[in-house]
């Protein structure tokens, strides 16, 4: 019994040495790049894919800033004809400044003309939010399907992001995202989609889809 017993703890110490090793070699390359990224700057983060959780994943970071006493602009592009639970839950916060600009989803209002002039009332509102230093993050939920409709220019967009604050950080959702905006993005995260419950015949509910 004993024998065996030596020879249980030799097994356990070789594979602790192997397990020590493995992660001293990958802190090694953590601390490496942790070292080399000094700059300090807002980014501006695309949420795209056709998958669920975009905007709950922009409004789950702003969650995170808010925590930190940070100063939240949003601007709902699209979501417009009914009450979502993030505006319901973030708009009395005082440290958000929350804007609902849609009139609904195109399939739903079917008038081209007033779709436009409700997207070009988001973005005076966006670029007043972009040239204001006191926000620390912006969000611009389903902003990326105003380009794809041709109901926003994407130049001064692009000027505008560019140009704001230096560390404000903001975040574009939708489900495809011009290459203009992808190209001067500082993270890209796609959301695929694998299985979805409106497929299989599930009702969309309150708390999940809105």
């Amino acid at each position: 019994m004993s024998s065996h017993n030596e020879q249980h703890s030799a097994v356990n110490a070789s594979e602790q040495a192997k397990h020590q090793a493995r992660k001293a070699k990958k802190k090694a390359v953590v601390d490496e790049r942790i070292a080399k990224a000094t700059e300090e700057r807002g980014v501006l983060i695309l949420m795209k894919g056709n998958g669920k959780g975009k905007s709950s994943s922009a409004f789950g970071t702003m969650a995170r800033a808010l925590g930190h006493d940070q100063k939240a602009g949003v601007i709902q592009f699209i979501k417009g004809r009914r009450h979502t639970g993030e505006f319901l839950f973030f708009k009395d916060h005082p440290q958000v400044d929350f804007h609902v600009m849609g009139h609904g989803f195109t399939w739903e209002t079917q008038d081209k003309s007033k779709d436009i002039e409700a997207a070009q009332a988001a973005w005076k509102q966006a670029e007043i939010l972009l040239n204001d230093p006191s926000y620390n993050i912006l969000i611009f939920d389903e902003m990326s399907y105003m380009f794809k409709y041709e109901y926003l220019d994407i130049e001064p967009v692009v000027t505008a992001l560019k140009n704001r604050p230096a560390h404000q950080n903001v975040i574009i959702t939708g489900r495809t995202m011009h290459r203009d905006l992808q190209d001067i993005a500082d993270t890209i995260s796609v959301i695929q989609d694998e299985k979805h419950a409106f497929r299989q015949g599930v009702k969309a509910q309150i708390g999940i889809e809105w």
